[in-house]
């Protein structure tokens, strides 16, 4: 069923100025300086992921992205020397707070498909609602995964048929090559981040957010000047983007477009995920600029929000995939697991495409505009 809403391009709309937009920058920045304070009061946690801590990197990188993505979008309103310099610093710190989880979640992800794919003992709950979730959602818990793979986590319930011989084991031995990669991934980032938040460069950041929660430096005519045009420019990249995309094949489930090169010998980021991963972008900026102009309640994030969650489970199924071929890569493997890493290849690929199915789904249910 089609949503209705309010077209933000109608020319008969109230125009939604400069000012509105000052309001949204001093709001993120309050979020952001309120962030700072509980991640210092936590201390910065540690890398066997405090859930305060946590909690604090993601409102930091929250807030971060929205700057950043305003700043973007409505640049021609704002001083441009100021928000050039800003909106770079903006993404380096929210990238580099972001890596830590980042490993996390792509090590829960492939631990909890080992696991799956092996058949060897049910999903626990908790760890089922993460993989439905797809994304990569607070509280995940890598440890828990890899004890239900190995039969440390509870009773194993166990089902006929379900055992696969020399799969579980390689399963097994892939899981713990990953867990050793990727945790050592995991802490190196951790250590990164530590050193970020400590850098003379972060607290220059954190000074220029600081000012921007009491003043944002408008350019002389922003007051008075509409932000749609600019909002519109925004859908319209997004738009423009998508078109290019291969929707009437993503359209068809199983296509098996997203495992054409999946024996590529390199080991660079998959050729054809590239467009997908800039549209999850645009997506994302469209979605703020609806944030700036609407608020939170715009009813047409409902849409918008599935088809970003949709690029957000491709986003992470894709890096998982490129995770589990490095690992593969690695020298002197067993075959059982290097098999074991080749299926769970496959699988992230699979997951991919559903992802990218999902997607035109959730692109093609069109808002209509209320007369």
């Amino acid at each position: 069923m089609a949503q209705r809403h309010l077209d933000p391009t109608d020319p008969a709309a109230a125009d939604v100025t400069g000012e509105a937009l000052a309001g949204y920058l001093r709001a993120r920045a309050t979020e952001f300086l309120r962030a700072l304070r509980l991640h210092r009061e936590t201390g910065g946690g540690s890398a066997g992921g405090a859930e305060e801590p946590a909690d604090a990197a993601r409102a930091l990188r929250r807030s971060a992205r929205r700057i950043s993505a305003s700043l973007h979008t409505f640049r021609p309103l704002l001083d441009t020397g100021w928000s050039e310099e800003m909106r770079p610093e903006l993404a380096w710190l929210s990238g580099t707070l972001g890596l830590e989880h980042a490993y996390e979640a792509r090590l829960e992800r492939l631990l909890l498909a080992l696991h799956r794919l092996s058949g060897a003992v049910a999903v626990p709950a908790q760890a089922a609602d993460v993989v439905t979730a797809g994304g990569r959602a607070a509280g995940s818990a890598p440890a828990a995964a890899k004890a239900a793979l190995t039969g440390g986590a509870g009773p194993a319930h166990r089902t006929p048929g379900t055992d696969r011989g020399n799969l579980t084991v390689g399963a097994a031995k892939a899981g713990a090559l990953l867990e050793r990669q990727l945790t050592l991934a995991r802490t190196r980032a951790h250590s990164t981040a530590l050193q970020a938040i400590g850098s003379s460069r972060f607290h220059a950041v954190a000074d220029k957010v600081a000012l921007l929660a009491s003043e944002v430096p408008l350019a002389a005519d922003a007051p008075a000047t509409d932000l749609r045009p600019l909002a519109a420019a925004a859908e319209e990249r997004l738009t423009d983007a998508v078109t290019a995309l291969p929707l009437i094949t993503a359209g068809h489930p199983y296509n098996a477009e997203a495992l054409v090169h999946g024996l590529s010998p390199d080991p660079a980021p998959h050729p054809q995920d590239g467009p997908w991963h800039q549209v999850r972008l645009l997506l994302r900026l469209h979605r703020y600029a609806r944030e700036v102009l609407h608020g939170a309640d715009d009813a047409a994030n409902v849409r918008l929000l599935a088809a970003g969650q949709a690029l957000n489970r491709h986003r992470d199924a894709s890096e998982a995939a490129a995770a589990a071929a490095q690992a593969a890569r690695t020298p002197r493997i067993a075959p059982a697991t290097a098999y074991a890493l080749g299926v769970l290849h496959a699988d992230q690929r699979h997951e991919v495409e559903a992802s990218r199915f999902a997607f035109q789904r959730a692109w093609q249910r069109r808002t209509v505009t209320a007369p």
